[in-house]
């Protein structure tokens, strides 16, 4: 049975988490799209998350797990898989041979280098449908809301103890 929206529950699909959260969607996947057509199909959003997280210079799995805001067992298993797609390898730290550092392959940075071209082109194509002035102003506002203390983002956008 299919519920019909009433003026009363309205709230809960025009709000600004959901609006967020759609247009999140919408974006990402038009990043993904084109990483597919540039050869990248099999990466898939939850990879993104762990790419996100990763400083070029390399990152400790358990800070990646910190950074995401998820398990170390669920970081593990997508490193795993980051690791078969080619995108990132895993060693043992030099400082902690009990801990494992996460490092882009050359793939990986060939990846990086394309998502950095399709998440432009896909904010371009934002531009394209709100207008340069409402992106602007919508970037503007969502780094003022997402970062209130102007705090800096660490790695490649990461804000501190969340997902980028």
């Amino acid at each position: 049975m299919q519920d019909v929206p009433t003026a009363e529950d309205a709230w809960r699909r025009d709000n600004v988490g959901r609006l967020l959260h759609e247009a999140v969607h919408r974006f990402e996947s038009r990043v993904l799209a084109r990483l597919a057509a540039r050869g990248f199909g099999e990466v898939r959003l939850a990879h993104v998350g762990v790419t996100r997280n990763l400083d070029t210079a390399g990152t400790r799995a358990t800070e990646l797990a910190r950074r995401a805001s998820m398990t170390k067992q669920a970081m593990g298993e997508l490193i795993e898989q980051c690791v078969a797609l080619r995108l990132v390898s895993r060693e043992t730290d030099p400082a902690d041979r009990r801990a494992k550092t996460v490092r882009f392959t050359a793939h990986g940075f060939h990846f990086l280098d394309e998502f950095r071209r399709a998440v432009a082109e896909a904010q371009a194509e934002m531009g394209g449908r709100l207008g340069e002035a409402r992106l602007d102003a919508l970037l503007s506002a969502l780094r003022d809301y997402a970062r209130p203390d102007g705090e800096a983002p660490t790695c490649d956008g990461a804000p501190r103890g969340g997902q980028a």
